[in-house]
């Protein structure tokens, strides 16, 4: 077996007593902080007070701190996380075999738990600070699923009603992760709909339309406002999620150096961002510091290209234009991407904490069109028997790239990528893949410019 000298495990697995006790904030160790959420009102930063009405306390106090580098996990979340975590650190030897590359690929796989992905790190978080709260229950948005099945998981657990508003497309498209959702006691409903106000607008104006990430995210945030004793919890984007993520990349920082191995390219894929922001957030860290180096890569599909064709302005992060303003990389709130099947990664805008870093040329993104990416997602799961999920397959086809670029250079650099979950709730997917019938979209400048002419205009927010 290639490198077999090394003798680095196949899968490696951290102690209990090794697992992270905190979250590790990145924005305490960048120097030019992420732009503040703003109020489409005033255009003055959001106060705590402001966004109480839709957030729960404790997680307001970590969406508005950028100073503070660890914050505790408590107790009883370090107990849910011991029924999946430490989730493996896994050596692509069969994948090095395949590819006849120099390079050493490792895996971060986060598909070890029923919601199939990363989600529910963040998604018991939430939902234990709404409980301790005292809240009746909370209300999100869902792409692909995989959020919707985590956040659904954890209120389950701690006894909270949950409410999802999954993209038409994805409700259609995967009907098992609905039904997944249901079993743990979410409503589940197809967006946009005829529930709420916005939904309906959103309809009339569209009608016939397949939905986005941005209208079930005015809707959640319509039905949670409008609604005693609910507050709504975000799978992405937010500051506050990829603190919670952050435990990806400590786990997968202290199992490197467990072994001594140093990662030279980390790639994620990227819709929102809390996948690779988690990942990254400790590698980052050591960079900003001037500690170490590492070359990142942000993965994401052709059809909904935020960071690579996107602006850099402020931008509402719903459809519906009723949430807060961010800095962020957008197409514009308006933008309604095809009905790819990466789901998860159909979303408007990038967190603002990736669009920072990015904007200060500290990573680097690229596009994929969808069927390369599953092309790359075949290949992976043939050699290392995993049928991985078509956002996670993002970061395989560019990891595949890199380690044939090694193999033509003669480079032994050492790759690490995100395995977000897997593809089993994705398998309509892959029959049209299978049968041929997949096909690539990418928009137009047209169409792009579309989504630009409805990005707010005021004085500083110039495209």
């Amino acid at each position: 077996m290639k490198n077999e000298a090394n003798k680095i495990p196949y899968k490696i697995y951290l102690e209990e007593s090794e697992m992270p006790t905190q979250y590790y904030n990145v924005r305490a160790d960048m120097k030019k902080k992420p732009a503040p959420l703003l109020n489409p009102g005033t255009l003055k930063p959001m106060t705590f007070d402001e966004l109480r009405p839709v957030f729960c306390d404790e997680l307001i106090r970590q969406e508005l701190d950028d100073t503070t580098a660890y914050f505790d996990i408590p107790q009883e979340i370090q107990d849910f996380y011991k029924m999946y975590r430490p989730s493996p650190l896994v050596r692509a030897y069969c994948l090095e075999e395949k590819l006849q590359t120099p390079a050493k690929i490792y895996y971060k796989f986060e598909g070890n738990n029923t919601s199939g992905s990363h989600k529910l790190n963040s998604a018991i978080a939430q939902a234990y600070y709404a409980k301790q709260q005292g809240l009746k229950g909370v209300t999100t948005e869902t792409g692909a699923g995989q959020w919707g099945t985590a956040l659904s998981m954890a209120c389950a657990y701690l006894g909270l009603d949950c409410k999802v508003y999954m993209v038409k497309v994805s409700y259609e498209q995967k009907p098992f992760r609905r039904e997944v959702m249901r079993t743990y006691g979410a409503q589940v409903t197809p967006s946009p709909s005829e529930s709420t106000e916005i939904g309906r607008k959103i309809l009339s104006e569209h009608p016939g339309t397949t939905g986005s990430l941005g209208c079930a995210i005015s809707e959640a945030v319509e039905d949670a406002t409008t609604h005693e004793g609910y507050r709504y919890v975000l799978g992405s984007v937010l500051s506050q999620v990829l603190l919670h993520q952050s435990i990806i990349g400590l786990e997968t920082k202290t199992a490197m150096d467990k072994y001594g191995i140093t990662p030279d390219v980390i790639i994620g894929c990227a819709g929102g961002g809390s996948n690779l922001g988690g990942l990254i957030s400790p590698f980052m860290g050591e960079k900003l510091r001037g500690e170490k180096d590492y070359h990142f890569i942000a993965v994401e599909p052709a059809s909904c290209p935020s960071l690579t064709r996107g602006k850099y302005v402020y931008d509402f992060c719903d459809t519906g234009m009723v949430c807060p303003l961010a800095k962020m990389y957008t197409l514009g709130s308006g933008f309604i991407p095809s009905p790819s099947h990466a789901g998860g990664l159909r979303y408007h805008g990038m967190s603002s904490i990736l669009s920072e870093l990015y904007d200060q040329g500290l990573m680097e993104a690229r596009s994929a069109e969808q069927t390369e990416v599953f092309t790359a997602a075949e290949e992976f799961a043939r050699v290392e028997g995993i049928l991985p999920a078509p956002e996670s397959s993002h970061a395989i086809k560019v990891a595949i790239d890199e380690a044939l670029k090694c193999k033509e250079t003669g480079e032994e650099k050492t790759i690490l990528f995100g395995l977000t979950g897997t593809g089993y709730f994705d398998l309509k997917a892959y029959e049209q893949y299978n049968n041929g019938t997949m096909k690539d979209y990418i928009p137009t400048d047209e169409e792009l410019q579309a989504g630009f002419d409805g990005i707010p205009k005021f004085p500083g927010n110039e495209i």
